[in-house]
């Protein structure tokens, strides 16, 4: 019996667009045209793929091994083939969407391909035929991959401006000037109070403006004043929002999103978008205005990761027990991440594409840095912690970040840092017992998470980096090796001359600075993040992951599909690739940071490179950690596509691995939406076309430079704080939930 939308016709757009597909692809009037039945239909198309194959050896050991020396040989028309094989394997299952209330959604592109071709009948949207028919002229060969020279990627990075630039520079004084006139008459009618920042009676305007500058320059005046109500920010932007936007503003601020917008940052925004650069602050907007639907879904998020859902004695989705998770995180068996109970659970400003937005809602972050200063139990539950990290065979690598390791007030980072420096000590006295293959593994590598260098440069103090030089010398001496702080600057439009600063402070102190970048909608026009490594470059950072967007709904506004993202990586990153033979001096500048400017420049210089590509395009998956590895085995019906990711094979996984399998992920937009949207943002998308072939991905290795140094001992292969048996139990339950 036919489903009541078999019997819908189609619209005319869509048929139209099935019409272009049937012309250019005559093949399809014997495959679909002439077959009465649906499994006639996938049966003749599947004699067509063997056809194909016979003589596409490469394209076919793919498809059956997947191997990245088979996948490195790949034809651009042997994506398609092998896309479309993959459809028909998976033609049928159901799949878990997360985006649609968890409900499973059938997986049948050739079906609806077949009644819309052979009847004109189905509910299938323009997006899903879309999609098909450049599948279609990926396999013919009307889609064709031409890979932009330098002066393409030159003239695209052209098009976006730096936070360096003399104009923005200039631009940005205004904006300041214009902030400290609104915070000056706030003050003198009482909407903004503070006991450390008051005006002496009777100051003149002048004397309060002259006050108010110097100020500025100390990061307790940021957050004092930073921006916490929809009318103060509109006011602050000389009441420039539209109607729409404040409305936003207004509904996320009555469902509970926080709305925290320090002056500092505020002044990179303009209060009106430059007619003459149409998206140069759009990245900056998009991280602080929240879209209707992160509005709509708050109350509902849930953590994308797995591993951060944790049941009381038992163990995360990675396998790992934890002593306490709203402290711990924990994927890898080498790495963990260290979340104090301090103020350092605050950042300097909200990003709404936060990974943790499930926890704001969840009231376990916020911004009431009164409330988050240590209390007295905190010392004792440090002390439990750090007990976890020295009893841990495999732990080597311990990422301190919040909220943000820089929130931290000067006492508590030190308290934090010599507590690590204690902990790696008494495991290296330890590990003095243990014989060779039995030592458990030493603390290698210590990592602060920041956004403080884009969010709030001020903080970056003379005392703050005394601190983290301190910290250095010490720790190198017991065997630390490699310090980190990982930035997270999402344009080049954030790099200020104070950012700039606060990062040369930071690599005098001995520590290397690397980059985060979120690939949001806005950030992944062409271009925009190969300037954004050029500038961070130029400033002596360099960037280490390109996060694709966690595909949830509430970040549905923001999502780059990760079709861009391979774009990206294989049309522009590639002009940045660094020659092997100096990957080596990278992975040796650990020992002296200080030599990393010249050794940026000397790099870029005698290899002719716009930048360093020393960053790895990923994803983080739930439960499986981060990768790229993917081939898309479906779409749904509105164009969504489905991927099906496997792990990282370059780096040290949880045992869990081997139970969990792949991991499927549907695409909460559709590639045409995504079009649509940067095309409203004044691109051509012409220039993005062969966004729609890159249907597969293997992950990029690990630049030298994030690799960990080699023990002078052999460590155990024994795993502690790990339990495999009921989490995997709870897989299975899963991956019932997505089969057939």
């Amino acid at each position: 019996m036919k489903t009541f939308w078999e019997n819908i016709n189609l619209k005319p757009d869509v048929l139209q667009i099935i019409q272009k597909i049937m012309k250019e692809n005559s093949f399809l009037i014997r495959v679909f045209k002439r077959s009465d039945t649906y499994e006639e239909a996938k049966n003749r198309l599947r004699y067509w793929l063997t056809d194909y194959y016979k003589s596409h050896w490469g394209a076919f050991e793919f498809y059956k091994n997947d191997t990245p020396e088979t996948f490195d040989k790949l034809s651009w028309q042997d994506y398609a083939a092998i896309r479309l094989t993959d459809y028909l394997d998976n033609e049928g299952r159901y799949f878990k969407d997360p985006n649609s209330g968890g409900e499973p959604i059938r997986n049948e592109p050739v079906k609806i391909l077949w009644l819309a071709i052979r009847f004109g009948k189905g509910d299938s949207n323009k997006a899903f035929f879309l999609d098909m028919l450049y599948l279609f002229r990926q396999l013919n060969g009307k889609l064709e991959r031409n890979i932009p020279d330098k002066e393409k990627l030159n003239r695209w990075m052209a098009h976006h401006p730096a936070g360096l630039d003399n104009k923005i520079i200039e631009e940005r004084k205004l904006n300041k000037d214009r902030i400290i006139r609104k915070i000056i008459q706030n003050i003198d009618v009482g909407l903004q109070k503070s006991r450390r920042f008051q005006f002496a009676p009777g100051s003149t305007f002048n004397e309060k403006y002259q006050q108010v500058h110097e100020w500025w320059n100390d990061y307790r005046f940021h957050l004092t004043f930073a921006i916490r109500h929809p009318d103060m920010l509109n006011d602050m932007l000389n009441n420039s929002l539209s109607e729409k936007t404040l409305q936003r503003l207004y509904d996320a601020h009555q469902k509970g999103i926080p709305l925290f917008v320090n002056p500092h940052y505020l002044s990179l925004l303009s209060e009106h978008h430059n007619p003459r650069l149409p998206v140069a602050d759009r990245t900056i907007r998009d991280y602080i205005f929240p879209s209707q639907k992160l509005i709509d879904s708050f109350g509902n998020i849930v953590a994308w990761e797995k591993e951060d859902i944790i049941r009381p004695g038992e163990p995360n989705a990675a396998g790992w027990l934890l002593p306490s998770h709203h402290n711990i995180h924990r994927r890898y068996p080498d790495v963990a991440i260290f979340i104090p109970d301090t103020t350092g659970r605050a950042c300097a400003g909200l990003c709404v594409s936060c990974q943790r937005m499930y926890d704001f809602q969840n009231g376990h972050f916020n911004f009431n840095l009164k409330k988050l200063k240590p209390q007295l139990k905190w010392a004792d539950r440090m002390r439990l912690l750090m007990d976890y990290f020295e009893n841990d065979a495999q732990l080597r690598d311990i990422l301190i970040t919040g909220g943000d390791a820089f929130m931290n007030s000067d006492e508590s980072l030190k308290e934090i840092l010599e507590a690590v420096y204690n902990m790696a000590l008494r495991k290296n006295i330890k590990n003095e017992k243990r014989k060779d293959g039995e030592k458990y593994a030493g603390i290698m590598r210590v990592r602060l998470g920041t956004r403080i260098p884009v969010y709030l440069p001020q903080r970056i103090t003379n005392n703050l980096v005394s601190i983290l030089a301190d910290f250095r010398k010490k720790a190198a001496s017991i065997g630390i090796r490699q310090f980190i702080i990982q930035t997270h600057i999402e344009t080049a439009m954030e790099i200020t001359p104070e950012t700039r600063e606060s990062i040369q402070k930071l690599i005098g102190a001995g520590w290397l600075v690397v980059n985060q970048q979120v690939f949001i909608t806005a950030a992944s026009l062409r271009g925009h993040t190969a300037k954004l490594r050029k500038v961070l470059n130029d400033i002596n950072v360099l960037p280490y992951y390109t996060f694709s967007v966690k595909g949830f709904m509430e970040n549905y506004a923001n999502f780059a599909t990760n079709a861009r993202s391979v774009q990206e990586k294989t049309e522009e990153k590639y002009l940045g690739k660094i020659a092997a033979k100096h990957e080596n001096e990278l992975k040796n500048i650990h020992d002296d940071i200080t030599r990393l400017p010249q050794l940026i420049h000397r790099l870029r210089e005698d290899e002719g490179l716009p930048f360093l590509s020393t960053d790895r395009s990923i994803m983080n998956l739930p439960g499986l950690g981060k990768s790229m590895k993917f081939r898309t085995i479906g779409i749904t019906h509105n164009g969504r596509r489905i991927l099906r990711f496997k792990h990282d094979k370059n780096r040290h996984q949880s045992p869990i691995i081997k139970k969990i399998g792949d991991i499927v992920i549907i695409e909460s937009k559709p590639i045409a939406r995504y079009l649509k949207q940067i095309e409203r943002m004044g691109q051509n998308i012409r220039e993005y076309q062969t966004i729609w072939g890159y249907s597969l991905s293997k992950t990029e290795p690990r630049s030298p430079v994030y690799q960990y140094p080699h023990y002078s001992y052999q460590v155990t292969k024994k795993y502690t704080n790990f339990q495999l048996e009921t989490t995997f139990r709870e897989e299975e339950k899963t991956k019932s939930t997505m089969s057939n």
